[in-house]
């Protein structure tokens, strides 16, 4: 099995691609802490490794955030093993039932057309650039009375330097440009 990696914009951040699904259609799937990948014995494999501090699992790539006082010299060997590991045993990714990041709220009416469109855009235009920095943004939220987009940034693009330019400068300009009720849109906590 030969896993490639890839540098991302945030610098403990480094994208590894198995060549093989990993979430697949079911994730994306954020694990920022040990204790949240009871679900996911990759994660959990992950997670042992020292100085890995969050683990994003996206369709066909892994990013790990390493902490920033480690070296990916001593940190990356280990999580290949691991990552090489885990698909050598053919055990799955995540359980089945593990909930994946995705909206669950339902809107109404005109609302419910403007977040499709936001959806839409996000989907089509913002997510396969980001997927290929090594991260990924969900929506999670729409305020019609604010005109608010909130979004999730994970995996690389969670505490990347140049992530809350990209949502302000970028995203941002684009949802005002083509859904003019979008006033705003902001890193959801």
């Amino acid at each position: 099995m030969f896993i490639q990696t890839e540098a991302t914009p945030n610098p403990d951040t480094i994208k590894f691609l198995p060549g093989q699904p990993v979430a697949g259609d079911r994730g994306p799937f954020d694990f920022p802490d040990a204790a949240s990948a009871r679900t996911s014995l990759l994660a959990r494999a992950l997670f042992q490794v020292e100085g890995v501090e969050r683990v994003f699992l996206g369709s066909d790539f892994v990013s790990i955030n390493k902490v920033q006082d480690k070296d990916w010299r001593h940190v990356k060997p280990m999580v290949l093993a691991a990552i090489m590991d885990h698909f050598m045993s053919g055990l799955p990714v995540v359980e089945e039932g593990t909930p994946s990041l995705s909206d669950e709220t339902e809107y109404e009416g005109e609302t419910a057309e403007i977040v499709n469109e936001i959806k839409e855009l996000i989907e089509t235009r913002v997510r396969p650039a980001v997927a290929q920095d090594g991260g990924d943004i969900t929506f999670q939220r729409f305020d019609p009375e604010t005109g608010i987009v909130h979004l999730s940034m994970r995996g690389a693009c969670a505490g990347c330097p140049s992530s809350t330019m990209t949502l302000k400068q970028g995203i941002e300009n684009m949802l005002r440009t083509y859904v003019p009720e979008v006033t705003a849109v902001e890193a959801a906590l």
